[in-house]
């Protein structure tokens, strides 16, 4: 069996920073550190900064007053941010800028009168945290769409200002149709939601999209709850080869490669290249050999960290 990677792979600039400010504020305070919600969504880097003293919450409520906590990658409401500064909690934003600027986008067309459109997934929680940058009085302006069905369901007060915007990790072709019938049924859509899907989500595609096309089955490195990583597997499904999403080596299945010749091996954007090096050691003990890395687009992208942290408590 021959393997072939794609690149890129693994992750991309946000979540390389929202892993740098927790380690960071491991070293500047100490544990406990706490996380609302997990700070990616990786099985193996959760567990890994939990056993180092890690907490993570899904309230605010649950995090002592004198605690450093840390907002997740995927960004949390206006409500979350407010509570943090009404308890006076010590809190660092690890929200990537990419999802950052479609919170900006939200806010400022809220402001204006508009209605907005979320194209994203129901209980994400980007899309919580999207969907929240509006005032809670205008909560029933915006609008969340999970299909082209939610699209003729929507109820909307004014179509003369009317904008969308899309949850960052969503795969283009899943988008592309959602926006096709909102631009249908709203001719007057205002913005371009397609700008909102990160450049990382789309080079991973674009680059697993390639490698389909190469090779018998592809293996997706991700857990199972990460948007990014299960696009991937959906996507390769529909270049019509067989995919698999897996968090590590002791998931894969021999049956799986059962006459495969090539194997193709990506990972989304949350999934640590560890991981993948740990999954191309078991396929050896199996038989494949020749590792091919395969050419892809370059990332140069990094995001800074620098005055974002809070005076330690003397």
């Amino acid at each position: 069996m021959q393997i072939k990677l794609a690149n890129p792979r693994g992750f991309c600039a946000g979540v390389e920073r929202a892993i740098g400010i927790v380690n960071h504020a491991l070293e500047q305070y100490g544990p406990p550190v706490y996380v609302r919600h997990e700070i990616i969504h990786n099985r193996t880097v959760v567990d890994g900064l939990r056993a180092r003293g890690v907490v993570f919450v899904d309230r605010l409520d649950e995090v002592p007053g004198d605690a450093v906590v840390i907002f997740s990658a995927h960004g949390v409401s206006k409500m979350v941010t407010e509570e943090a500064i009404e308890r006076g909690l010590r809190f660092i934003d690890a929200t990537c800028p990419l999802v950052v600027k479609v919170h900006h986008q939200v806010a400022e067309y809220s402001r204006k009168g508009y209605e907005i459109i979320m194209v994203g997934q129901a209980g994400h929680p980007e899309v919580e945290g999207t969907m929240g940058q509006v005032d809670t009085g205008e909560a029933s302006k915006i609008h969340l769409v999970e299909n082209v069905e939610d699209v003729a369901r929507l109820q909307i007060n004014k179509y003369e200002k009317l904008m969308f915007v899309t949850q960052t990790t969503l795969a283009m072709d899943d988008v592309r149709d959602i926006i096709q019938a909102l631009g249908a049924r709203f001719p007057s859509l205002a913005a371009s939601g397609q700008d909102d899907i990160c450049y990382a989500t789309q080079n991973r595609q674009e680059a697993v999209r390639a490698l389909a096309g190469q090779c018998d089955v592809v293996l997706v490195v991700g857990s199972r709850h990460s948007s990014n990583s299960n696009s991937l597997r959906r996507l390769a499904e529909k270049c019509g080869k067989p995919a698999y999403l897996i968090d590590d080596p002791q998931d894969l299945e021999r049956d799986w490669l059962e006459n495969k010749a090539c194997i193709g091996i990506t990972a989304g954007a949350s999934a640590p290249e560890p991981l993948v090096q740990s999954i191309i050691a078991r396929l050896k003990t199996w038989g494949a050999t020749n590792i091919q890395e395969e050419a892809g687009r370059h990332e140069h992208v990094a995001f800074g960290v620098l005055g974002i942290f809070p005076p330690k408590k003397t």
